[in-house]
């Protein structure tokens, strides 16, 4: 049985950057799904699950309505939409009013995923101007995940980082590089 069922990561500004630089080391068949939450604009043609695809082995697509989380993907969470997990491990999406601001929201994923997945969920906060996924992380660590905060310090936008270690619930503060090398490191231990 494997440690861990699901990876979610949020980013808000700067994530772009961040993202790239853990996913892409992700080789294609990575044996744990990953759920990514990164603030974006509904009123524009939005290019990201194609561009990170450029830089990644590992398939990136966005996660749809009754899609069943599986091994080898990254799922990005839908311009617009709250994305939410259910039992069944199937994706939910909801168009309930912006959570700080944010829709997604990645208190809404996180705090969805925390339930689902329990001590078998990685959480991961990276660069951001805002102060989304502060609650989700504490859900993840409540619920007995695993958590970790990109270091403020070398965060593009270091307050969404920062107001996650804040809570008091982070198990590791890692740059970049810490983060990808502890997700294949624990890939490799299942």
């Amino acid at each position: 049985m494997n440690q861990y069922s699901a990876i979610i990561i949020g980013a808000s500004a700067g994530g772009f950057v961040a993202l790239s630089a853990i996913l892409s080391r992700l080789p294609a068949d990575y044996n744990v799904p990953v759920i990514v939450v990164q603030h974006r604009s509904k009123d524009y043609k939005d290019l990201l699950e194609d561009v990170l695809q450029q830089k990644c082995k590992i398939r990136i697509k966005q996660a749809d309505e009754k899609e069943k989380a599986e091994s080898g993907f990254v799922y990005l969470a839908p311009p617009d939409y709250h994305l939410l997990i259910e039992e069944d491990l199937t994706f939910s999406l909801s168009d309930d009013p912006p959570v700080n601001y944010s829709r997604p929201s990645i208190d809404v994923t996180f705090e969805s995923a925390a339930e689902t997945f329990r001590e078998k969920l990685i959480g991961i906060i990276l660069t951001g101007a805002n102060q989304d996924g502060s609650k989700g992380i504490a859900t993840v660590k409540k619920f007995g995940g695993t958590t970790i905060a990109q270091d403020p310090r070398e965060a593009q936008f270091y307050l969404m980082p920062q107001s996650a270690v804040n809570t008091g619930t982070i198990d590791y503060i890692m740059p970049l590089k810490g983060i990808w090398e502890f997700l294949i490191k624990k890939a490799n231990d299942l």
